[in-house]
C-alpha cells in the first residue's frame, strides 16, 4: 500500500535511499535553440559518490527556509520524493523551483511522479508562483517524462542554477 505525505526534517536523509537505478541510451542537449537527442549510453546504479554528503546539507536549508518536501510511501520505505523551493525566481520573480523530484525504479510507470509533480504545482501556485522552474538530468526518460506533463525549455535559463548544471535540460511549466 503506498501513501503520501509532506516529510519531516528528520526524514530527508531517506531520499538517498530512493533507487535511482536506470539504463540511458540517449540523453538531450540544447543547441541552437533545440533539443538535439542523441545516443549516449549510462547504466545509473544508483546515487553518485559523495552526492548524500554533499546534497543533504543544500536540502536542510531549503527545508528550514520553508521548502515544501512531499514523499511517497510503500509501507515505511520513502519511494518517492519532490521537493519545492520556497524562494520565488526568475525575471518576474514568479517562478518556484523544482529542487528534487525522484522515483524508484520499481514504481516508475506507475503514475507516481506524475502525481508527485502535480502536487507540487499545485502546491507553487498556493504559494504565489506562476510557472514551475526545473533543471532536469538530461536523459530521454527524464526529460520526455516533463514535456509529457506540459513543461517546455526555459526561454533564459536561471543564470545561477545554469552555472551549477551546465548539462542540465532547463525547463519551466505553468502552474
Amino acid at each position: 500500500m503506498t501513501t503520501s505525505r509532506n516529510l519531516l526534517r528528520e526524514e530527508i536523509g531517506q531520499v538517498w535511499k530512493i533507487d535511482r537505478s536506470e539504463v540511458i541510451d540517449n540523453v538531450y542537449r540544447f543547441e541552437h535553440g533545440a533539443l538535439i537527442l542523441g545516443p549516449e549510453h549510462h547504466d545509473v546504479s544508483g546515487w553518485p559518490p559523495g552526492e548524500a554528503e554533499k546534497y543533504t546539507p543544500i536540502l536542510l536549508d531549503c527545508f528550514d527556509r520553508g521548502g515544501w518536501f512531499h514523499g511517497a510511501f510503500d509501507r515505511t520505505d520513502l519511494i518517492g520524493a519532490v521537493v519545492l523551493e520556497n524562494k520565488l525566481m526568475g525575471k518576474s520573480n514568479d517562478q518556484l523551483q523544482i529542487k528534487f523530484l525522484h522515483v524508484s525504479n520499481k514504481y516508475r510507470n506507475t503514475g507516481l511522479g506524475t502525481r508527485l509533480f502535480e502536487l507540487a504545482k499545485a502546491t507553487a501556485k498556493e504559494r504565489g508562483a506562476k510557472r514551475l522552474y526545473i533543471s532536469a538530468t538530461p536523459s530521454e526518460n527524464t526529460i520526455n517524462f516533463y514535456m509529457r506533463l506540459g513543461c517546455a525549455v526555459a526561454g533564459e535559463p536561471d543564470p545561477e542554477l545554469f552555472e551549477l548544471e551546465p548539462e542540465d535540460i532547463h525547463l519551466e511549466c505553468d502552474v
